[in-house]
């Protein structure tokens, strides 16, 4: 079965309701933009926060259920350890998907909207020092997903999550040399703060109810503004220098951590 078929619009509309009241009223979570997805396939890119537990994906499938209706189909390029055991197919049913660019050119050929994070765990691992910083990790990958499907891309920033608890380091070395590299298909072991646990050897600790703010920038036609063979390393840089313009603007509007 293919992506596109294993995802469940009726599952996703029976669970909306939970997940709705989940991210409003613990994380408040606040959409704005979402209207300007436009029809058809769309690739959207945004910064990851949370440590092991982001709240971008589901904060954003509401507000995109909210605006197009569960039948318009939203899906996620995911890590693989998603897939594990029994969670895979109620995974598959929320429209996750595995993180390769052949999944991602059928969603998005097919007329699907999907959402990906460049920065992937070195993004969401970001210490809180950095925590309004968009670090794709120099991943332009994207870009060449969004030209292979002739699909535009649609920056969305999102604050807040990286004050769910203290995040210290990556933890880079330690991760290198780590025996689980291989299983978590990672170079980080990073450590952070928070509750109930303190310091960690990786961010384990229950989320903090931080206020998430996002907000959905103006769609990209890389090829009508780049040209039809662009430099994909000054695409990306463009595409994060507005996407950090947006996240200064919404740090500007942050009057204090977690509280918003």
């Amino acid at each position: 079965m293919s992506a596109l078929e294993a995802r469940d619009p009726s599952y996703v509309a029976a669970v909306l309701p939970a997940l709705k009241l989940a991210m409003r009223g613990y994380f408040r979570s606040t959409v704005t933009g979402m209207e300007k997805v436009p029809e058809g396939g769309a690739l959207l890119v945004g910064n990851h926060s949370g440590g092991l537990m982001p709240m971008d994906v589901p904060i954003i499938a509401v507000a995109f259920a909210e605006e197009f209706g569960a039948e318009r189909p939203l899906f996620c390029l995911a890590h693989d350890m998603l897939f594990t055991a029994a969670a895979g197919p109620v995974m598959r049913k929320f429209g996750f998907v595995n993180a390769t660019r052949e999944a991602a050119h059928e969603i998005l050929t097919s007329g699907g909207v999907t959402i990906v994070f460049p920065g992937g765990d070195y993004d969401t691992f970001r210490p809180t020092l950095r925590a309004n910083v968009v670090d794709f990790n120099g991943r332009t990958g994207y870009l060449r997903t969004a030209l292979r499907a002739g699909v535009p891309v649609v920056p969305v920033v999102s604050i807040g999550g990286q004050e769910t608890q203290l995040f210290l380091s990556r933890g880079q070395w330690i991760g290198r040399h780590s025996p689980l590299r291989g299983l978590m298909r990672t170079d980080l072991f990073p450590i952070g703060f928070g509750f109930p646990f303190g310091l960690v050897p990786a961010p384990l600790n229950f989320p903090l109810p931080s206020k998430i703010t996002t907000r959905v920038l103006d769609p990209i036609d890389v090829e009508a503004e780049f040209g039809p063979d662009p430099d994909l390393a000054e695409v990306d840089e463009v595409v994060r220098w507005r996407m950090q313009d947006a996240l200064n603007e919404l740090a500007g509007e942050r009057r204090f951590p977690v509280l918003g």
